[in-house]
């Protein structure tokens, strides 16, 4: 586990009490070939945390990259994720050693429940009755191996986090969601104050992953009035805004790239003001990239902001 440094504000997790780096480098849809250069590259630069999920498809290909960078895997914080079909409690431990196993470390820091449904195995999407609170039961049973120090969910609405919470013995430490000006979730943020939970913001740059909608009438998130002229004021890019204003904001964010200068550029922090922050909060455009419910056939976001009705 990584310990605090200046470069990048850092948070306590409970319960275990370790220290999340705020900041770290997502691997969601880096091609193959590209993600263990990208890891390399933003380790060696300073990034002190790496994202990536066993539906990626690129854990080996990580940990190949964490292995060739100069920091020492106790200076590297390693998130990833449980996918939906191994939901059934008896699968949990078996996804998590072949994840830990692909990625060639003893321990990972923060292992999630991707996403609340379950699914059935195999090429064809089929969800299936299981409840996410009995996946999370074997998930808590992780953390008595020693090999995997916090537990957190991803993608959960708001009724499901408070289903999770009346029921769980350990609270999740962290939920990792979308997050960025036109999807602030501002009042679902609060909720994750009063529980304790950690929030960490995934595509926080808007609309740039090639899956999400095509055809949109907002003009990308990247030169939003707004941002580019903060940009212009901190004498910053927009990427380096739109990070910078999740930190700002005492969220951690996983900003994706494998253009080396973009992952260079993504690692500067440039502290806002709070006016400059509540310029962002207030930009009144809104829109959810990532949601898979027609694809999947399980409703996300049911109460949040921007789900499909």
């Amino acid at each position: 586990m990584p310990s605090a440094t200046p470069d990048y504000p850092y948070f306590k997790l409970e319960p275990s009490g370790d220290l999340l780096p705020g900041f770290g480098l997502g691997s969601w849809l880096s091609k193959p070939g590209e993600v263990e250069e990208a890891v390399r590259i933003a380790l060696d630069a300073g990034y002190p945390l790496i994202d990536t999920a066993a539906i990626y498809g690129n854990e080996a290909e990580v940990g190949e990259g964490i292995r060739r960078s100069k920091v020492p895997r106790s200076e590297i914080w390693i998130t990833t994720k449980l996918w939906n079909d191994a939901h059934r409690p008896e699968d949990v431990l078996p996804a998590f050693e072949k994840s830990r196993k692909a990625l060639g470390v003893e321990t990972i820091d923060l292992y999630l429940m991707h996403y609340p449904c379950a699914m059935e195995p195999g090429e064809e999407i089929k969800v299936i009755d299981i409840s996410f609170t009995e996946t999370w039961a074997a998930m808590e049973a992780l953390l008595e191996t020693g090999k995997c120090r916090n537990i957190g969910i991803s993608n959960f609405s708001q009724a499901e986090v408070e289903t999770l919470l009346a029921s769980c013995k350990v609270k999740p430490a962290v939920h990792q969601l979308e997050r960025h000006p036109y999807l602030p979730q501002h009042d679902f943020i609060k909720k994750h104050e009063e529980w304790g939970i950690h929030v960490t913001a995934y595509s926080p740059l808007g609309n740039t992953n090639p899956s999400y909608a095509k055809g949109d009438t907002l003009p990308p998130v990247l030169k939003n009035a707004v941002v580019t002229d903060l940009a212009e004021k901190y004498e910053a890019t927009p990427a380096q805004i739109l990070i910078s204003w999740q930190l700002s904001s005492g969220l951690s964010v996983l900003p994706k790239s494998t253009t080396p200068k973009r992952i260079l550029e993504n690692a500067r922090y440039v502290p806002l003001a709070a006016e400059d922050v509540a310029k962002i909060d207030d930009i009144p455009d809104r829109r959810r990239y990532c949601d898979f419910s027609e694809v999947i056939g399980y409703k996300y976001y049911a109460d949040l902001e921007c789900h499909i009705d």
